[in-house]
């Protein structure tokens, strides 16, 4: 399954990583966050990977009312594939972080694969001037703040989405995340075809050398077999020389304003479609093609965008 001919492309449109500050093109209201994604959709991407924000101040914000209005714009809009965020911010319990996706049982869910340190306050060096209070004191947290997810958290998440028919972006930040993944498999909580995006270049995790992207899939491989569909995605400046990689070994990938905000050395993306187009480009010119929302939602066995609750 990790070497299926399309290539998957997830955007991932605003996260909660980047602060308002950091550019004036990360979406942060309703608006400009359905808007976004049906941008990147237009542009190629199969799947759009959501979180929310306040629309006053930027900060996460993991409530339903936050989600409701861009959840059902992007479902008029456009075809693609809805992933909801389960990771919220690393500020939010579990509960908090689990009610959108088991309120609105999208297709897609993100899941994490464990808790770990989770180190954003290097972005301080190069951001110094913010428009909100929040926003200097959530980077410095980072120094003493964990983004916990226990076997109990994940456990929790599966049992609360189980009856929805929802499959999840397993996002996996380190080598033991995919031997965490391999525990729920055996359990029975997890079911095959799993999504397995790797994640590289964030502190706290595996790094974004060619040998950590090489041994991440060497572990994959071994451990699922042709049950699992890989991608990945690389932070900030990694997002597309990790991406190439990727795709040369035949893999899926994650692009967008959630995990880098550049589009190239020193130059801020003006929208997440900018990264679509610029890796589709690559994708095409390494001879591949892009999958459609139909045929993504085939190759991970989706249960169609007919059956969610938005």
């Amino acid at each position: 399954m990790a070497n299926q001919n399309k290539i998957i492309i997830t955007c991932a449109v605003t996260g909660s990583i980047h602060t308002p500050s950091m550019s004036p093109h990360l979406p942060v209201t309703a608006q400009e966050i359905a808007q976004a994604a049906i941008e990147a959709a237009e542009a190629g991407a199969a799947i759009v990977h959501l979180h929310a924000r306040n629309p006053a101040d930027g900060r996460p914000d993991q409530s339903t009312e936050a989600f409701a209005p861009f959840l059902q714009v992007i479902k008029q809009r456009s075809d693609c594939v809805v992933n909801i965020t389960t990771g919220g911010a690393a500020t939010m319990t579990v509960e908090e972080r689990v009610k959108p996706a088991a309120t609105f049982a999208p297709e897609v869910a993100s899941l994490n694969m464990g808790s770990m340190n989770f180190g954003l306050y290097p972005m301080l060096e190069r951001f110094t001037t913010f428009q909100h209070d929040w926003e200097r004191p959530y980077l410095e947290g980072s120094r003493d703040r964990i983004f916990r997810n226990t076997f109990g958290d994940i456990e929790h998440i599966l049992r609360t989405c189980a009856q929805n028919g929802t499959r999840f972006e397993i996002e996996c930040y380190d080598i033991g995340h995919l031997y965490t993944l391999a525990h729920f498999v055996e359990r029975g909580l997890v079911k095959a075809p799993f999504f397995v995006q790797s994640v590289f270049g964030i502190l706290g995790g595996i790094g974004a050398y060619p040998e950590d992207v090489a041994h991440m899939k060497r572990t994959a491989d071994r451990l699922f077999g042709n049950d699992y569909h890989w991608s990945v995605l690389g932070a900030g400046r990694n997002q597309l020389p990790i991406a190439t990689q990727a795709i040369a070994l035949g893999g899926n990938v994650r692009v967008g304003l959630e995990d880098s905000l550049w589009i190239g050395k020193g130059q801020l993306a003006k929208s997440n479609a900018d990264q679509v187009r610029k890796v589709r480009q690559i994708i095409e010119g390494l001879g591949a093609s892009v999958a459609t929302p139909d045929e993504a939602r085939q190759i991970l066995q989706l249960k169609g965008g007919d059956k969610v609750s938005f």
